[in-house]
């Protein structure tokens, strides 16, 4: 008798103990990330109080590295996995390569999730990504409004045993607006036909993923992802019916201190679940004894999941659960923090502290009103003079033993980030800062040994985004419409000869995704692009495709048979040129055309004997002369034709000279003449404003006499030789300003002079 299945492991029980025994697996794992990130973004600071001073190396670490393996979108590269002449294969290859750069740069959400996993990557030690289908569907009536009526955003409605149905309302005004009778059959289903599609990239937070306890991730046979539904999004998934079984009572958990201090339970936790074994995809919630949903494989990916391999950080053979890097320099991080604290307290003790004398409260002020170079009054200054004045007044608190324990923790605080450096692989190149004592062959040695963990990173960076890249790709080619992959990949663009293969380019996308093709992300291509490196290597390119043009044309005139394997070795050449794709397509034509020339002269009759050589060196010989003779001619009327015209311009030019001599001397001239005009006025001017001074000079002598004579009689003397210097000094300045109007003249004389 065979044995019954425990319930527990069978059905959504099954599932549950799954997802339990994940939780146990990386609670610890979860636990040490929420404090990593709390850290990272300085929250313990802030929800404690503690005002201590910090060194955040962890931010900087993370902010260094994250801009060194992804600063920009990456470019797919998708190619013909074997080099044949496969001109349908390379027309198809170019189609889903443009259609996935389309999904790459016209949607965000590729960008922001490469952006979030790559964090989560270097925060908590792993980044997941999920790619799904979602058309968007309306109504194929042309009676109903232009937007018609939306079915549902959800990527997996497949089954067709399952009809979609629209709200009888809804459809009832919808038909009465185009005047259409619905009474016959409310309940008919309205064809549809899909508006647009698209391969979303969803970000997978690090809370909300999980899978099969396994040592490798060749070993997990399910995985799983939580998502937050409110009821409206449950009903247009799920129906109404099944809908009301599910409780709201979920919420995306924050981060203490951040968000909502109180979950906001308005919203379903449900769990999408793809199972390997089996084929199918479950939707489960904890609180449901029975799946929500089932379905078998939607998207038919050649490995299943719909999520790449997860961008891991620190891994062993024996367990999934990622080791975060700032674990691993964890101890000199709170080292720094205990150094950087300490520097602070160094600082703030840096004052001037000593005592000063009780009867002398003016050396308070001195201390702590008076500002730099300010004198303060002392009483009894006989008193404070005796006791030796500020030294023997003011003792102050030795600042040097200070000061050298501050120079200590800065040094010790340096070794420690030497050390924590070295532990991430973080060189002095990748920070931007070099000795300036170091040659450029010492900076090229260190940069090129302390960027091999750096290329390591950059290159899991770049499977990640491969694998990403593939899972779209396969969307694309199984559910897409034709339409819809050429209007992404602009297919009118292509030539024409690539034009007439594009039915038989999608019927291989259609039969064979991908399975003839390679799609690779280079790991560079991820990393800002160094301009001047990327132009020499295209003038290079260019170089060496001239000089490969020199040497194989004369050798393909000379042996015309040899040709086709010129090319073949052109077309390997430019093969690992992602931009030398249409020069391939050009080659291949190229190729093609020798052979139909090959083949059209094999089918063409014997041509006819060679002439004679005597009569061809007579006919030969006859021209020649002709040649001579014409070109003896066409040499004295050219020689002629340049005389006249030499004479002409000798003419023109003389005429030319004597029309600029004229003017010149009319501008001389009329310059002259307004310059001796303002010189005279100047003159004049001077001359007027001098007397006039002079005048008002002698007015106020006269005042200021008869004003001093009235008040003294000048019966001093030594205030009449006052009266006599100071009338002197005012004739001397009088004499000066004079000088200075004078002076004023002649830069103008000078100027006419020079005219």
């Amino acid at each position: 008798m065979a044995k019954m299945a425990d319930p527990s492991e069978t059905g959504v029980a099954k599932w549950l103990t799954c997802i339990s025994r994940y939780d146990n697996e990386f609670k610890k794992w979860e636990s040490r990330t929420t404090k990593i990130i709390k850290r990272y973004r300085d929250d313990t600071r802030s929800a404690s109080g503690n005002q201590t001073a910090k060194f955040n190396i962890l931010w900087s670490n993370v902010q260094t590295l994250i801009p060194a393996v992804y600063a920009k979108l990456p470019k797919a590269d998708v190619s013909r996995r074997f080099g044949d002449n496969d001109q349908i294969g390379r027309v198809a290859a170019l189609l889903i390569e443009r259609a996935v750069d389309y999904e790459i740069e016209h949607y965000p959400d590729f960008r922001a999730t490469m952006r979030h996993a790559v964090e989560d990557r270097f925060l908590g030690g792993r980044g997941v990504a999920w790619v799904r289908y979602e058309p968007h569907v309306r109504a194929q009536s042309l009676d109903l409004p232009e937007d018609g009526l939306q079915l549902t955003e959800d990527t997996d409605d497949t089954d067709d045993t399952e009809s979609p149905k629209y709200d009888t309302e809804e459809v009832k005004d919808a038909y009465s607006e185009g005047g259409q009778d619905v009474t016959a059959d409310p309940d008919e289903e309205i064809p549809e036909e899909i508006e647009y599609e698209c391969a979303p990239t969803d970000y997978v937070h690090w809370k909300d993923f999980g899978h099969t306890v396994a040592r490798t991730w060749e070993e997990v046979t399910a995985v799983w992802r939580w998502v937050y539904m409110n009821e409206d999004a449950l009903i247009e998934r799920f129906g109404e019916e099944k809908a009301a079984t599910i409780p709201l009572d979920s919420s995306p958990e924050p981060l203490s201190g951040h968000g909502n201090a109180t979950k906001d339970a308005t919203q379903a936790k449900i769990c999408e679940l793809w199972d390997k074994t089996s084929g199918k995809v479950y939707w489960i919630s904890k609180n449901c004894d029975t799946f929500i949903d089932e379905r078998d494989d939607p998207l038919e990916l050649e490995g299943f999941f719909p999520c790449a391999s997860p961008l891991y950080a620190t891994t062993t053979s024996d367990s999934l659960v990622p080791v975060p890097d700032f674990v691993l320099y964890q101890d000199q991080a709170q080292e720094l923090d205990i150094l950087s604290d300490r520097i602070d307290g160094l600082v703030k003790a840096l004052r001037v502290r000593g005592v000063y004398d009780a009867s002398q409260p003016a050396l308070q002020r001195l201390l702590t009103e008076g500002d730099n170079n300010s004198l303060i009054p002392v009483d009894k200054w006989m008193a404070f003079s005796e006791k030796g004045g500020l030294k023997g007044s003011i003792d102050l608190l030795p600042l040097d033993v200070l000061s050298n324990a501050l120079a200590q923790c800065y040094r010790a605080r340096e070794d420690i980030k030497a050390q924590i450096y070295e532990i991430t692989g973080i060189s002095d190149i990748i920070r931007g800062q070099t000795a300036a004592s170091e040659t450029a062959t010492a900076q090229q040695i260190k940069g090129q040994y302390a960027g091999l963990r750096l290329r390591s990173m950059q290159e899991e960076v770049a499977l990640f985004a491969t694998g990403l890249i593939r899972l779209k790709a396969q969307v694309i080619c199984r559910h897409f419409q034709p339409q819809s992959i050429l209007e992404y990949a602009a297919a009118q663009q292509l030539s024409e000869a690539d034009q007439q293969m594009i039915p038989q380019a999608l019927e291989l996308l259609k039969s064979q995704p991908l399975r003839n093709f390679r799609i690779e992300i280079a790991s560079d291509s991820l990393v800002q692009i160094d301009e001047s490196q990327n132009k020499q290597d295209r003038l290079e390119f260019i170089a060496a495709f001239g000089g490969f043009l020199r040497e194989a044309l004369p050798a393909a005139q000379a042996a015309p048979e040899i040709a086709p394997i010129l090319i073949e070795i052109l077309k390997f050449g430019t093969g690992a040129f992602k931009q030398a794709r249409q020069i391939e397509g050009t080659l291949d034509a190229a190729l093609e055309r020798m052979k139909q020339a090959e083949k059209q002269k094999a089918q063409q009759p014997p041509a006819p004997p060679p002439p004679d050589p005597e009569m061809i060196k007579a006919q030969a010989a006859q021209q020649a002369e002709q040649m001579k003779i014409q070109a003896s001619q066409q040499s004295d009327q050219m020689k002629l034709q340049a005389t006249m015209q030499i004479e002409q311009m000798k003419a023109q030019s003389a005429q030319q000279l004597e029309q600029m001599r004229l003017q010149a001397e009319a501008q001389t001239a009329q310059a002259r003449a307004q310059m001796d005009a303002q010189i005279q006025q100047l003159q004049l001017q001077a001359t007027v404003d001098v007397e006039q001074m002079k005048l008002e000079a002698a007015a106020v002598l006269e005042q200021q006499r008869q004003a001093f004579e009235m008040q003294s009689g000048l019966q001093d003397a030594d205030r009449l030789e006052q009266y006599n210097r100071w009338r002197d000094e005012l004739d001397a300045s009088t004499k000066v300003l004079v000088a200075r109007i004078s002076a004023s003249q002649r830069p103008a004389e000078q100027e006419a002079t020079y005219i």
